[in-house]
């Protein structure tokens, strides 16, 4: 069974300036780029989402603000799958040791969950 890392970086937000584009083209000239530095690093474009997050507005106050993200996925090798730290009740292996912080493995045709699992506290 193949497993995948996943990365999550966020959706451009405005176009690159570029001689004779306009608008979407600007736009779309951005997208590429962020897609085609990730994808030198192996990363392939998985997909995109839109999320909401409740940020803080003020002192008191929050407001929930609504994120677009991209999400890639590369095959892990096999000596890399080994190393994770163990699996959750949905069958997603994760790994602690990865570059210091929680990363998520998932079999082909599933992604990993996006935040924190149901018993988590922060």
């Amino acid at each position: 069974m193949q497993l995948y890392e996943y990365k999550v970086v966020p959706a451009p937000v405005r176009g690159e300036k570029d001689r004779g584009l306009t608008g979407a083209e600007r736009f779309a000239l951005a997208l590429s780029e962020v897609m085609n530095e990730l994808a030198r690093d192996g990363w392939e474009y998985w997909r995109a989402e839109t999320l909401p997050a409740e940020e803080r507005a003020g002192l008191a106050s929050k407001t929930t603000v609504i994120h677009h993200l991209l999400v890639f996925r590369r095959a892990l090798e096999d000596e890399e799958v080994s190393d994770a730290d163990g699996e959750d009740e949905d069958g997603l292996t994760f790994s602690s040791e990865r570059r210091g912080r929680l990363t998520a493995f998932a079999p082909e045709g599933r992604a990993p969950r996006l935040g924190p699992a149901a018993d988590e506290t922060f």
